[in-house]
């Protein structure tokens, strides 16, 4: 399906790309702690409103 040049064309792309969003993270991470302070807990609200949403869908289900 892919030759062979094309699939180590995007291994190598993939690992580049994963180094560069590695190395630009490391470098806005003081950044991230400034400006992103409560996300985590946005975070976890979200998920426990899906699973509030998902018993509701089985428990009312019968």
């Amino acid at each position: 399906m892919f030759s062979q040049g094309q699939i180590i064309f995007a291994v190598l792309f993939i690992i580049v790309f994963v180094i560069a969003m590695i190395i630009m993270y490391r470098k806005d991470l003081h950044l991230h702690k400034i400006y992103y302070k409560g996300s985590l807990w946005v975070l976890i609200a979200f998920l426990a409103f899906v699973g509030i949403l998902f018993l509701l869908k089985f428990t009312l289900k019968h």
